[in-house]
């Protein structure tokens, strides 16, 4: 074959080749459009509802594909029809998961109750972005959505604060970890649950010491609000803030999360101190009465007292565990009661009613020095001065006679 009809044929055999390249490469490109183009994250924080699992408001991630309709992962997703639920829960062995929906169907819930809405955009890379948005839709996978709860360690807000974490590299942990506000995990609680009385006061009873340790910004974060404050503070390695545009994409309809409220001593022990005296009156002039009055005190606190002790035995609750308002209201109380029957039909108590009513009190006294003693403090000085009072009276009223009434 001559030379040049050779040359010609090389050319034509490379230039096929290479229309055969571009048009493979034009195909992997047609067929993932996604893959080359990054998505806007976005932390979505819902403020707190009317319903009691509402109060401390929620956290979910908005990833957004142009063209595409934005989508939702929400850690918070829980099944109470699962077997063992209620069982799981008092136990403190909660499982949630984390599901992907539209965020339009996410935000629907929100629009119906009122409950204000606000997606923080963050200002990642786009590398971070992509990695970010293929990280959670691996964890929303069947196999990887489900984690064991935690109301203050493991939630809904601190899963998307960590996700955010592992997207700057640990930047957002440096940053909060630093500083304090002096919150805890009980004043937080304590604040969100306030509209709901017995849920603030079931948590201000039912938390122990490991609940009063002053938070950093980054523990704050287990609230939806507060880590809506630290995004909003963060900054990029360069200087420039983590959140490039805020917006409200609901109003709140409803009230506004409670604010920060001083918890003074004095009125607490006002209190325990004229209820004392009240009951040393009544006891006076109505002695059965006042029996009466004494015996459902003892009642409620041998129920308290035996709810704390099965929080701290019998459970996962660890802030609940070693609580020191078992000193206020231990279990033991229940012994009182057939002394306090005894009493009521005009019979002495007995011996054991004594006993009891004396050890009570002592460990009432014992819980005021055992709060100033401790390097660790629990935030039950107003209980102390509440009940402290009251055992004393009930004291002397025991050593008076065979009875306090």
């Amino acid at each position: 074959m001559p030379h040049s009809r050779l040359h010609a044929v090389a050319v034509a055999v490379a230039l096929f080749a290479a229309a055969l390249a571009l048009l493979c490469s034009l195909s992997v490109r047609a067929a993932e459009p996604a893959a080359a183009v990054a998505p806007r994250i976005g932390v979505a924080t819902m403020l707190p509802g009317e319903i009691f699992f509402e109060r401390f408001g929620h956290n979910a991630i908005v990833v957004e594909y142009p063209g595409a309709e934005p989508v939702s992962y929400n850690f918070g997703i829980f099944d109470p029809g699962e077997p063992d639920f209620v069982g799981r829960f008092v136990r403190g062995d909660m499982v949630y998961r984390l599901a992907e929906l539209p965020w339009r169907e996410d935000l629907g819930y929100y629009l119906q109750t009122g409950r204000g809405v606000r997606i923080q955009w963050l200002d990642l890379t786009p590398a971070q972005a992509a990695d970010m948005a293929r990280a959670l839709a691996e964890n929303a996978q069947p196999q990887n959505a489900r984690y064991r709860y935690d109301y203050f360690t493991d939630n809904c807000a601190t899963r998307v604060r960590d996700a955010v974490d592992r997207a700057l590299g640990g930047a957002l942990r440096t940053q909060l970890s630093a500083r304090s506000r002096g919150n805890t995990y009980r004043s937080e609680a304590v604040r969100l649950a306030r509209p709901a009385w017995w849920m603030r006061w079931g948590f201000d009873v039912g938390l122990g010491p490991a609940a009063d340790a002053p938070m950093s910004r980054w523990e704050e974060a287990y609230v939806p609000m507060r880590l809506a404050e630290g995004l909003r503070e963060a900054r990029l390695p360069d200087g420039r803030p983590l959140v490039a545009a805020e917006e409200t994409v609901a109003p709140q309809r409803i009230a506004p999360e409670p604010r920060e409220q001083a918890l003074p001593v004095w009125p607490w022990a006002l209190g325990g101190a004229g209820l004392a005296i009240a009951w040393l009156l009544l006891r006076a002039r109505r002695p059965r009465t006042a029996m009466a009055v004494a015996g459902l005190f003892w009642l409620v606190a041998g129920a308290l007292g035996a709810t704390m002790l099965f929080l701290w035995l019998g459970t996962e609750h660890r802030f609940a565990w070693a609580n020191r308002n078992l000193l206020l209201l231990p279990p033991t109380a229940w012994l009182l009661l057939p002394g306090a029957w005894r009493g009521l039909r005009g019979r002495a108590p007995g011996t054991v009613f004594r006993v009891v009513l004396g050890t009570q009190a002592a460990a009432a006294v014992a819980a005021l020095f055992v709060h100033w003693l401790s390097l660790l403090p629990q935030a039950n000085a107003h209980w102390i001065a509440l009940l402290l009072p009251l055992h004393l009276a009930l004291l002397a009223a025991g050593r008076r006679g065979d009875a306090p009434a």
